[in-house]
């Protein structure tokens, strides 16, 4: 078995070459390129080619596998030859959409805004009737589910060519949508789903719209929302039979993460948790769109489902808000208060206030996922990406099972799956 460590942060000196000796160019094609996450992402990159950043919060920056950069060992792709390009509503170029998030300080926007002023969002793919509080006037051409599939299918072919890419990651970072009807019948094969485009049925969403155009220009798909998407059981029948890598769903960065820490170590304990009370404000674009109470649920599935698998029992007194603050912008505040119950009966409480940044925990993980999925399509691993559960909150699994949701196996999963099959061997 391939030794997996993790080496200081200012040891990493090197991206690495593949083994090859070949440098592969990656595009990361973005569905909401405009909104926090990305544009922070796309800066944090740019600063990291031009030596004005460093690898803090990129938690495969410092891993070496069998004593060799893992990039080396793998042939996963290098930070600098990720290429980004994508989608959004709002047609305003990245600089203008980053100075109006304020997720940058005014160095990194100045260093960085020579790059954020040259790229623009593509029309979007887009359906005022799942996204209500998210509109604009970047919209495709394309009004029925089938032509805008079409249409985004262009776009992956368009940015391929474009840049000569070797590889090619779609990551959704669009704003949560509502749900569907998950058994609406157009979901639940690939042949219904193929006649409900034609159909234009409505029980397809944007996120389904992405996913499809993906999986059939054969481009790798993240979910990094809570909207359903690949997950529907036609999407990923879609993807396992055209041998396409898909990972979802939604995120875990904040106030989740902690839960998935936390959790494990009261259950090791034999502590048991009779109510666990969570809160977060925030008054960014995800939060603006969480404000309508459709989208917001499609949110609190993902967030609730954590606890009661880890732990092994339902907690009764479960609670989960999610309040949209304006004045607090990207600086997101997760409240925890957890009450308790050890030996003898005896009633403890555990309080936590994690002050965030969501989108400075959020875009290294979406630039990760793109390294990651694009290194599973090199290895001819498709279909949902099981070893990927460590990113989400409510990971995918091929038999619709209960995942994995403890942090540090996730982690172990991913190491392991790392580890499993290094370039040149």
């Amino acid at each position: 078995m391939a030794r997996v460590t993790v080496v200081p942060r200012e040891a990493v000196e090197h991206e690495g070459d593949a083994v090859s000796g070949t440098q592969r160019r990656v595009g990361m094609a973005v569905v909401g390129l405009g909104g926090a996450v990305a544009t922070t992402a796309v800066a944090g990159l740019e600063l990291l080619r031009s030596d004005a950043g460093d690898t803090s919060g990129l938690p495969l920056a410092g891993l070496d596998v069998d004593g060799r950069p893992v990039e080396e060992a793998t042939g996963m792709v290098r930070y600098a030859d990720l290429v980004v390009g994508g989608w959004d509503l709002d047609g305003a170029d990245l600089r203008k959409a980053a100075e109006l998030h304020g997720v940058l300080d005014p160095r990194q926007l100045e260093q960085a805004g020579p790059h954020l002023s040259s790229v623009t969002p593509w029309p979007a793919a887009g359906d005022a009737d799942f996204c209500r509080n998210v509109t604009g006037g970047n919209v495709v051409l394309a009004e029925t589910r089938r032509a805008q599939v079409d249409a985004v299918r262009a776009d992956l072919a368009r940015f391929r060519q474009k840049h000569d890419l070797d590889g090619l990651v779609l990551v959704n970072l669009a704003s949560t949508e509502r749900w569907p009807d998950p058994a609406a019948p157009a979901l639940q094969t690939v042949e219904a789903f193929e006649a409900g485009l034609d159909a234009d049925d409505r029980s397809i969403t944007p996120s389904m719209v992405y996913a499809c155009a993906a999986i059939a220009e054969d481009v790798g798909y993240v979910n990094f929302t809570p909207s359903l998407a690949a997950d529907v059981p036609a999407l990923a029948e879609f993807a396992e039979r055209r041998g396409v890598p898909i990972a979802g769903k939604d995120g875990k960065t904040g106030q989740t993460m902690m839960k998935t820490v936390l959790a494990p170590a009261f259950r090791s304990r034999s502590l048991t948790v009779e109510g666990w009370y969570s809160t977060n404000i925030l008054g960014n674009r995800d939060g603006l769109a969480l404000d309508d109470p459709d989208s917001l649920s499609s949110k609190l599935q993902t967030k609730g489902s954590v606890l009661d698998s880890i732990l092994g029992y339902p907690v009764e007194d479960h609670v989960v808000r999610i309040d949209y603050y304006r004045p607090r912008g990207d600086q997101k505040e997760a409240w925890d208060a957890i009450d308790l119950v050890g030996f003898l009966g005896q009633r403890m409480q555990v309080k936590v206030d994690f002050q965030c940044r969501d989108s400075i925990l959020a875009a290294p993980l979406a630039i990760e996922l793109a390294r990651l999925t694009d290194l599973a399509q090199q290895r001819g691993e498709g279909g949902i990406q099981t070893q990927f559960g460590w990113f989400f909150k409510a990971p995918m699994t091929p038999d619709g099972g209960v995942p994995e949701h403890a942090l540090h196996r996730q982690e172990r999963a991913l190491l392991d799956w790392l580890a499993a099959a290094p370039a040149g061997r």
